[in-house]
């Protein structure tokens, strides 16, 4: 890790030189470990002056996800204190679960570069292009029963666009229930999943797992632009992922503080984001799809339907999804 902490101090120098000699008595390793570290940083794109007498100055950063990148960003919370930063991984949340089911501590988060078999719901897939997304997974372990714990998905959503809006200046909304939409179209996608012990049915833990389309272009989606964005083509701007990550995390700790006691401050902020209420939708369950109109979010999260005979019925995430007449939403 010593060109990790490397970067960390040449990030909180804030543009100011450090010298070798400070950052080896701060790090406890030799000057020629330093330099060696330097050195490397340079090789993966970091930019970094170095003068006599004055030491080193980190002048342009690539975007990039690493523990230096991230650390000095992060706020007080269980949820980053660790973290693991993959150039390549079939899916984050698959690996946090193989790192739970070994003992990992809540709080572990697991970021990639790539996912090549990166998961939605309903077992969809989730794109997931090299240096294009920001794909995070968070272990948590709430000591609640399993019962107390399936809202969690909407209190993350809540989280993520809190994040986003936080990074990027905008503000999205959530297609109920755990899709995060910009300009009616797909930002993010949210999958958490549970693991309970079936003897005593108690929960054993929770992984989050946070897919955020952030640098694509149209061509990036092939088949999927009608329904696809990203922050690039939803915003104009160029969101740094390293930012976008530690908002993420930093939201994540601040909605888990809350989590559930705060319920009714999340439930109001969840209605205020869900884009799918007030709106004509199809309901499916499984191959059977049918037009409802989305009247309103109880106070369990769930999604109150009109249908066309007036009937109204409660559903929950479990049971169906739900998709636009028009348009994705």
């Amino acid at each position: 890790m010593g060109r990790e902490t490397i970067l960390t101090l040449l990030k909180t120098a804030d543009g100011q030189y450090l010298s070798g000699a400070e950052m080896s008595r701060a790090l406890g390793i030799t000057r020629a470990a330093v330099w060696k570290s330097i050195e490397s940083l340079r090789q993966d794109g970091y930019e970094i002056d170095s003068l006599p007498n004055r030491g080193y100055r980190l002048h342009h950063s690539p975007d990039r996800l690493s523990v230096g990148e991230l650390a000095w960003r992060l706020s007080d919370g269980p949820i980053g204190r660790e973290l693991i930063c993959l150039d390549q991984v079939d899916s984050t949340n698959s690996e946090l679960k193989r790192r739970a089911a070994e003992g990992a501590q809540e709080g572990l988060v697991v970021l990639a570069d790539q996912q090549t078999g990166g998961r939605g719901r309903l077992g969809r897939s989730f794109s997931s292009p090299e240096g294009k997304g920001l794909y995070l997974s968070a272990l948590l372990s709430p000591a609640l029963p399993p019962s107390d714990v399936v809202n969690l998905t909407a209190w993350v959503a809540v989280a993520v666009c809190d994040a986003i809006e936080r990074a990027a200046g905008v503000r999205p909304g959530i297609k109920w229930t755990n899709d995060i939409i910009l300009n009616q179209k797909k930002l993010c996608g949210i999958l958490t999943e549970m693991s309970m012990e079936a003897e005593s049915d108690t929960l054993q833990y929770v992984v989050a797992g946070i897919g955020i389309n952030v640098s694509q272009d149209e061509s990036d989606f092939g088949d999927l632009t009608s329904v696809a964005t990203s922050l690039k083509l939803g915003t104009g701007l160029s969101v740094p992922r390293a930012e976008l990550a530690a908002a993420v995390i930093n939201a994540l700790n601040e909605m888990y503080q809350d989590f559930p006691r705060n319920k009714a401050a999340y439930l109001s902020r969840y209605r205020t984001d869900c884009l799918s209420v007030g709106r004509e939708v199809r309901l499916l369950r499984g191959n059977h799809s049918e037009p409802v109109f989305a009247q309103s979010v109880d106070d369990d999260f769930r999604l109150v339907v009109r249908y066309p005979d007036g009937r109204l019925e409660t559903v929950s995430a479990g049971e169906v999804s739900v998709r636009g007449l028009l348009g994705y939403i």
